[in-house]
């Protein structure tokens, strides 16, 4: 089976634990993931692509430093705003898709995702995003990997490994290197069983 890792930054990722795969690092964002893996699944073939990388949790029951398998992930941003409400593409008549579903593969916890342009530090942006679409996570990349390879017809999982909770913004509270370790280990696990 020949598999693509795909990955925002080279910190997220322990390349030692998977010789057998080729990596890509697209750099940080929907916009550079999408157009790093698109660029690369134009010139090679892959039977699998896995995303990996960190991400903050809305769900108090998700720890930091669990890592889960996102099965739904949605473009939280596309849309309209109109006075004090936000529009979906769907409520403005564009035929847009913006939610993207894959078959979990794992046992991990399988959660729904949100991937932003801009990550969630203050109260009143939070308790938007969970009155409108109540994540269990979000991330920066997730939904632009799924939406190319649903696109290039390649089956895709993501994992991602929880750095910090989605909160008034605290980096004192986070722990990514925790993060890093144990998703990097989840992943290695996932490609011995395959």
């Amino acid at each position: 089976m020949k598999i693509l890792i795909v990955v925002a930054t080279k910190q997220e990722i322990q390349e030692n634990n998977f010789t057998n795969s080729d990596i890509l690092i697209t750099g940080v964002g929907m916009v550079n993931a999408t157009f790093m893996l698109t660029k690369a699944l134009s010139s090679n073939s892959y039977d699998l692509v896995i995303n990996m990388g960190i991400a903050g949790s809305f769900c108090k029951s998700i720890n930091i430093g669990d890592v889960v398998e996102v099965t739904q992930d949605i473009f939280s941003e596309m849309g309209a705003e109109s006075s004090n409400k936000f529009l979906s593409p769907h409520e403005i008549d564009l035929d847009l898709d913006v939610c993207f579903q894959s078959v979990q593969q794992t046992k991990l916890k399988a959660v729904q995702a949100i991937t932003v342009n801009t990550i969630h530090g203050n109260n009143l942006g939070i308790q938007n995003i969970k009155q409108r679409l109540n994540p269990d996570i979000e991330s920066m990349e997730g939904a632009a990997v799924m939406m190319v390879c649903q696109q290039f017809k390649i089956k895709c999982v993501q994992f991602r490994g929880i750095s910090n909770l989605v909160e008034e913004r605290n980096k004192e509270n986070w722990n990514i290197s925790l993060a890093i370790s144990n998703l990097n280990k989840e992943v290695n696990n996932f490609i011995h069983s395959l």
